[in-house]
């Protein structure tokens, strides 16, 4: 959510953020609402001070007998203009709010400028690209192996969903629990274990429910299914003021995530890369304006710790101000290498959002020794994608028989299995 104030005093420098995002000028238009509400605030204030002299008066000149009825006929005049201008009043406060919030956040200054994913700069890279003469996609793989079912849970489910089996179901759960272990342990991260549902507000806190709740799961009670465990983390601060001397806080969670994907239709249709439900280790941050950079950068660290350690080639890109998401003000994307694609594609990203969601959760910090609170930052990111991690692993650790060589790291939470091989049907 943008702050009023700062666009009274750069309307300017306000509109030229939006074009780098490829949005026009709004500041016309919330300078015009903000104006007008106040100047009706003014005029409110004014009548209801006038009313309550009238009214004084009204009892004065009935104490000595007099006719009040004129002055009746005021009160009653400015109670009705009162209450037609706090009506106008509230309506432009709800579209200022609405254009405040709906509108995107400003990119940071440093962010390339571009329309696309074309136009996301790469940073740097870590690993060479794994190349065999005939990879295979981790579907035609899983099936091979008797161990990925599309079929089975399209008749349980439907599009989009995978049942998995065995050995492939035991890689997935060891998959999260090291992504977890190596960011409590390692890098300070604090274990959640946060509800799967949440309200509509809670939602609002971290995005932008207007926008995209065409990709959210909504059930009949209200709530809605976590698309992320970054809207149910992040708003653990909302409605609070957090001493400064905590912070930073640093939170992850693996969850259920869940996601309608309408604007999915043909994209990835077969396999595990886009689906209603999957697994993910969320990282997220809450820290003072000063520090949200370079916890930026920390996070961005972290989160590829996970591929570095499993040996999974990747590369770090910076996407530009056309590809950013609404809430973030910058944000580095990680593209794990999928030989089976011959491709790079996504497996996490780590967005530093400023004080953006803060604004919309009104959550604040303050430090001992001052009086007054200021927002805070807060930041998230994937650490990583579960799902897509073992997509991967299944990719990069494939072998010519078909089966699947486990990352040294790996063989610990699998009781020292180092080759996935194909499931073993027991005897009728």
């Amino acid at each position: 959510m943008h702050d009023i104030k700062f666009i009274r005093e750069n309307p300017a420098a306000f509109d030229a953020a939006l074009a780098r995002r490829n949005k026009p000028a709004l500041s016309p238009e919330i300078l015009a609402l903000d104006e007008k509400r106040r100047s009706l605030q003014t005029s409110v204030q004014a009548w209801q001070a006038r009313r309550n002299e009238a009214s004084k008066e009204i009892g004065n000149v009935k104490k000595v007998g007099g006719d009040a009825g004129e002055l009746m006929n005021e009160v009653a005049a400015l109670k009705d203009k009162i209450a037609a201008a706090e009506t106008e009043e509230a309506a432009l406060a709800q579209r200022l709010h609405w254009l405040l919030s709906t509108t995107a956040n400003l990119p940071a200054a440093d962010v390339p400028l571009g329309k696309n994913s074309d136009d996301n700069v790469e940073r740097h890279r870590f690993g060479e690209p794994t190349r065999l003469n005939s990879s295979k996609e981790h579907f035609d793989l899983g099936e091979a192996l008797g161990l990925m079912d599309f079929e089975t849970a399209a008749k349980l489910s439907g599009a989009r969903f995978t049942l998995l089996r065995g050995a492939l179901s035991n890689l997935e759960r060891a998959l999260g629990q090291f992504m977890l272990d190596t960011h409590t342990r390692e890098h300070g991260y604090t274990e959640f274990s946060p509800p799967l549902m949440v309200n509509e507000n809670i939602i609002f806190g971290t995005s932008n429910l207007d926008k995209f709740e065409e990709d959210l799961f909504k059930l009949s009670t209200g709530h809605f299914l976590i698309p992320t465990a970054e809207v149910p983390l992040t708003n653990i601060v909302a409605e609070t003021i957090v001493p400064t001397e905590e912070l930073p806080l640093r939170m992850t969670a693996m969850t259920p995530c869940f996601r309608a994907e309408a604007g999915a239709a043909g994209r990835d249709t077969r396999g595990m890369i886009r689906q209603h439900q999957f697994y993910k280790v969320e990282l997220v941050s809450v820290t003072t304006p000063e520090a949200s950079a370079d916890e930026h950068e920390r996070m961005l660290g972290c989160a590829e710790t996970i591929l570095k350690k499993l040996e999974l080639p990747f590369r770090t890109m910076t996407l530009c101000t056309g590809d950013m998401g609404f809430a973030s003000q910058k944000t580095y994307d990680i593209e794990v290498w999928l030989p089976g694609q011959n491709q790079y594609r996504e497996i996490s990203s780590c967005s530093n959002c400023g004080d953006f969601q803060a604004r919309r959760m009104n959550a604040r910090t303050r430090s001992a020794s001052e009086k007054n609170t200021r927002f805070v930052h807060t930041l998230n990111g994937s650490g990583v994608a579960v799902g897509r991690a073992l997509i991967a692993v299944m990719e990069n650790y494939q072998q010519l028989d078909g089966s699947i060589a486990v990352p040294t790291v790996l063989q610990p939470y699998l009781g020292g299995v180092k080759v996935i091989e194909a499931r073993r049907l027991k005897a009728a």
